[in-house]
């Protein structure tokens, strides 16, 4: 067998091995990290506070008919800056109703706006609440879930404009909570207790972020989706799966931190004063046949409020978009720790994230994300030229060894331990590496596992348009071939939206190949034959912008190997080689 095409074809096994197999080490050992947690979180439960109290529960509202009908049960204060609208539901003071106005639910700019939070009793619910309970010992009635609160007249809470809320208990307590909005996503809330009374209050601050019914998820491995929070200096993740049939909450002891929900472009998330000591909750139960989830806090500290006194308690929640540039600068600005973790970049985060900043700086300059992948392969191939220029440098000493190797082959055709000997004297004499041919591509994995990973988690790539028909690269190729490109009226299956894209990328790998010529051997000639077709319905489903960051690559591939075996006095039949891939031409040529 020809040197060169075995270690194509090892090359060729180690990209598949990339593409399926990586899933299966990316995910079992994910899956041990969770059922440990799982494990230490069942053992090792942490103890309520002993100050007394707890988060308010997880009965949900009744089923409502409609959202709008949900939203109009209650006095509300409306919502409105460039990012968000909505409202907050004056029963309870709960952040419920929020739109992100950045973001549609398709690539149509007259679709709808994203619904992100939604009131309890709608479909798929998704609330947060601050508030504070009592002490072990107090009887002070405080606010909860079905207090009213008293809004200024005709306000809107907006990034210039917080809002005051008020209620009195009518025994010398006056609750204040002032809400702000700011870094487009983030949510300010203070809350102060006045003391008129004659006898210090204890109380305790919580906040509690609520999800009413399992979610639909995406199923990638790639990102995860669910329950997560930075508790006592590490990031825990819990699947809904996780907690279905848990018999009491898994409470973890944290000092600052957050905790909340994910979703692959949106993010919820209850965060304390970083100085302040937590219990944090990751909750489950069912009620009238409806998951209920829950995350939350509860500080292990009351706050004691004596006589002609005030205090004050203040929190921050996140409701939105998961823009690393948000996000980042939110950590940064309020010292919050690990929030940087609620973008899931995976444990190749040192790839992912240069890459995706690579990509968002090119992006920059240039306007377009699929440019700027284009640009990013140029300078990745670049970066690693001496390597490839090693590698195929090689690989052309290889081929000109071609006839001294069948030599050994023909001198030692039953003693294969001397011809292997023999061989590998040749290599060391004429300092050639036998496995010089897979390198480029062993190069290449890292890189595009970390594409794949930024195209299918980024925010920033969601409905980011290339040209033409391709108006999301985060999305397949919307194209295929068996529909002749939309000019029949149908839409094939699945596994048969097989794009131009998808097409032009096995025509660049079918012309790599034939760079090298044909096996001699009829399987090993059908195999390469037939590679390219089978990456071509492999790719055809994946993300439009990674299918077109691989055809660019194998053409830059092309160019590259081809300036190299040249400038080596390696010939290159190229339209030879093509030739006697195809059976039709090659019997018109020997005829």
């Amino acid at each position: 067998m020809n040197f060169d095409n075995k270690n194509f074809i090892l090359a060729i096994v180690l990209s598949m091995l990339i593409i399926f197999g990586w899933q299966y080490f990316y995910a079992a050992p994910l899956q041990q990290k969770l059922a440990a947690q799982t494990q230490t979180a069942q053992t090792q439960q942490a103890a309520a506070p002993a100050v007394g109290g707890s988060v308010p529960g997880m009965t949900p509202e009744a089923i409502a008919a409609s959202r709008e009908e949900a939203l109009a049960k209650s006095p509300r204060l409306a919502i409105k800056s460039d990012y968000v609208s909505g409202s907050i539901n004056l029963k309870g003071a709960m952040i419920d109703d929020l739109h992100l106005l950045r973001y549609r639910e398709t690539i149509d700019p007259e679709s709808p706006t994203i619904t992100f939070l939604s009131p309890s009793g709608t479909p798929g619910a998704l609330f947060a609440e601050q508030g504070v309970v009592p002490a072990t010992g107090t009887t002070a009635r405080l606010p909860d879930s079905n207090t009213v609160w008293t809004a200024p007249a005709s306000a809107v809470l907006s990034e210039n404009n917080p809002v005051t809320l008020t209620w009195d208990n009518g025994a010398g307590l006056k609750f204040a909570r002032k809400i702000q909005l700011s870094d487009e996503y983030l949510f300010t809330v203070e809350q102060t207790v006045e003391n008129m009374s004659g006898a210090p209050v204890a109380m305790i601050p919580y906040a509690r972020i609520q999800r009413q019914d399992t979610p639909h998820v995406s199923g990638y491995w790639v990102f995860f989706e669910g329950m997560l929070g930075w508790l006592d200096g590490s990031l825990h993740e819990v699947h809904y799966s996780d907690v279905n049939g848990q018999t009491e909450p898994d409470r973890r002891d944290t000092t600052g931190g957050w905790i909340g929900f994910t979703d692959k472009y949106w993010a919820a998330a209850a965060i304390p004063d970083q100085t302040m000591p937590v219990t944090a909750s990751f909750i489950h139960t069912k009620f009238d046949n409806r998951d209920l989830y829950q995350t939350d806090y509860l500080a292990r500290t009351a706050m004691v409020v004596e006589p002609g006194k005030s205090a004050s308690s203040t929190s921050l929640l996140f409701a939105g978009a998961k823009v690393v540039r948000t996000i980042n600068a939110i950590e940064n600005l309020h010292q919050i720790q690990g929030f940087s973790y609620i973008i899931d970049w995976g444990w190749f985060y040192f790839l992912t994230k240069p890459f995706f900043h690579l990509l968002d700086w090119i992006k920059g300059l240039v306007g377009n994300f699929g440019v700027a992948i284009l640009i990013a392969t140029v300078l990745v191939k670049a970066a690693v030229f001496p390597l490839a220029n090693k590698s195929y440098a090689s690989m052309s000493k290889m081929k000109k060894l071609q006839p001294e190797m069948e030599r050994l082959k023909k001198e030692y055709p039953d003693d294969k331990m001397k011809q292997q000997q023999e061989m590998m004297a040749l290599y060391k004499r004429e300092k050639v590496s036998p496995l010089s041919g897979c390198l480029p591509v062993v190069v290449q994995i890292p890189i595009f596992f970390a594409l794949y990973k930024v195209i299918l988690t980024s925010i920033e790539l969601r409905h980011a348009p290339f040209f033409g028909w391709i108006r999301d690269l985060s999305a397949p190729d919307p194209t295929s071939l068996f529909n002749l490109f939309g000019l029949i009226p149908w839409t094939p299956p699945h596994m048969l939206m097989i794009g131009v894209w998808p097409i032009i990328m096995g025509i660049t790998m079918w012309l790599q190949m034939r760079l090298n010529p044909m096996p001699p051997d009829p399987v090993q000639a059908s195999l390469f034959n037939w590679m390219p077709v089978m990456f071509t319905f492999m790719l055809g489903t994946f993300p439009a912008g990674l299918v077109i960051y691989w055809a660019w690559s194998n053409t830059l591939s092309i160019l590259q190997q081809s300036f190299i075996m040249k400038r080596h006095g390696v010939e290159i039949d190229f339209f030879g080689n093509v030739r006697n891939s195809l059976p039709f031409l090659k019997k018109k040529a020997e005829s």
